[in-house]
């Protein structure tokens, strides 16, 4: 299931995404014709791991597996993200980075309005390493 549509721009510590699919009637995400803010926390969860999977191109990792081990400090400022009007720009800035884990800042956004902001840390497993 791939929730983003574009990455907007990216660099060691950050990427920028955008996306239309919160409005998306088969977004899979929904229960009951909505898409509750909650929701916005895998949005923010792929922007994070797209972020680690560009920064490992040309390494020679083969990623396994990766885990969301904990979300700190997560504000919800709406109930319901499909009646949002506007694409959705998701941005993940990794805080703390090590080889296996990584914390993030992150926030969902149309334009100056904010859906949900938080911090959260993801451990990975690949082939090559222990973890």
């Amino acid at each position: 299931m791939c929730l983003l549509d574009t990455v907007e721009r990216w660099d060691e510590t950050s990427i920028l995404c955008t996306t239309a699919s919160h409005r998306d009637a088969t977004n899979p995400l929904r229960r009951d014709n909505r898409l509750e803010a909650i929701c916005g926390l895998e949005y923010a969860a792929q922007a994070m791991a797209v972020h680690v999977g560009l920064l490992d191109q040309g390494k020679g990792r083969r990623l396994t597996v990766g885990y969301l081990g904990a979300v700190k400090n997560l504000m919800l400022q709406a109930i319901r993200l499909d009646d949002v009007k506007g694409d959705l720009t998701v941005q993940a800035t990794r805080l703390v980075g090590e080889v296996n884990c990584f914390i993030y800042a992150f926030r969902a956004s149309v334009g100056r309005e904010e859906f949900l902001d938080g911090r959260a840390s993801i451990f990975l497993k690949y082939l090559d390493h222990q973890s």
